[in-house]
């Protein structure tokens, strides 16, 4: 938990960058310019919108990752490699599986937290007119009335005649304050139903998949070299990592998760986000390989990898503290 409300700014932040919308101007120059305009505008509590989602989450997402990956481990174990003990390592490929296998399952448990996470922690970039702390965007305003969608009586009460694609417009520009996570929830399924949850799930399942394999692999790999190196007094191979060697394999795994599929990311951050983000203020049916075809278009591959460097300096001390937390519990024998 401690790990979350230190990262979250920055999560905050890499999001706005992977959230700006094709074809319109950018918002921010950077993730200093972002990390400026929020804290003008929005203050401190606008880096931590949303953060009542992925702190329920982080329990259930760090726990199935590793419970997962404990049993996808014995599995494998048991059906390949049955002249192993307990205690002994499984081959560095099978390790690889092994952590794809727990981030394909987890990645049904996050995309529905991400989703809510990531709709609150954009809302305010639509809803500032730019000028004054109002609640309302001017131009968002505007198109909406224009369409019949909303008018200054009805702004905060969205009709049940509306589209239901309209609805969300009517509902999240109240001029006192963005919706909330119960409010999005309610209109995530009133909209989409239950699947409507799992919006960007591809995203988000070739996200876990690819980098929890490489998340678990660049730990055990690094642990492995650096246990090599370290000869106990007996001058045979150290059996277990020290505290120090747990922090740094810890820190270059959470490098190398987010790098190994980043784009991935992007593209599932601008598929949750774009109902609110979009010129209209309507979302799009739009699926993963046509928005991440629309966003290569739009900039190259910089716009795949927007907030990537800065996300990949806050992925290193918190990955570090997971994985050293995770060696200690598990010295423990719980």
């Amino acid at each position: 938990m401690a790990g979350k409300l230190f990262e979250y700014p920055f999560d905050t932040v890499k999001v706005r960058l992977q959230s700006q919308p094709d074809g319109a101007p950018l918002k921010f120059s950077g993730p200093l310019d972002c990390f400026r305009q929020t804290w003008h505008k929005e203050g401190i509590r606008g880096f931590y919108r949303g953060l009542s989602s992925p702190m329920v989450g982080a329990a259930a997402e760090n726990a199935s990752l590793f419970l997962s990956y404990r049993t996808a481990q014995n599995a494998t174990k048991a059906l390949f490699f049955p002249h192993l003990t307990k205690t002994d390592t499984l081959p560095m490929h099978a390790l690889l599986i092994c952590g794809a296998v727990s981030g394909t399952f987890t990645s049904f448990i996050l995309t529905p937290i991400e989703l809510i996470k990531c709709k609150m922690q954009v809302q305010n970039l639509v809803l500032y007119d730019g000028s004054e702390r109002s609640y309302v965007s001017t131009s968002l305003a505007t198109t909406a009335s224009s369409r019949g969608i909303i008018t200054n009586a009805t702004a905060s009460r969205p009709s049940s005649h509306m589209p239901r694609t309209h609805r969300y417009i009517a509902m999240s520009i109240s001029p006192s304050r963005p919706a909330g996570a119960f409010a999005l929830v309610t209109q995530v399924y009133r909209d989409s139903g239950i699947m409507g949850f799992w919006r960007g799930q591809l995203g988000t399942l070739f996200r876990e998949t690819g980098g929890s394999a490489a998340w678990f692999g660049a730990y055990e790999y690094v642990s492995s070299l650096l246990r090599s190196r370290r000869v106990s007094s007996d001058r045979s191979p150290a059996s277990g990592n020290t505290l120090i060697e747990s922090t740094i394999s810890g820190a270059v795994a959470g490098v190398a998760y987010n790098l190994s599929l980043f784009p991935a990311d992007s593209v599932k951050s601008r598929m949750q986000t774009e109902s609110i983000l979009s010129a209209d203020g309507v979302g799009t049916d739009r699926g993963f390989w046509t928005v991440a075809r629309d966003m290569y278009r739009s900039g190259g591959i910089r716009v795949l990898y927007r907030g990537c460097g800065m996300t990949v300096m806050r992925a290193a001390p918190s990955s570090a503290i997971i994985f050293l937390t995770y060696e200690c519990l598990k010295s423990l024998d719980l």
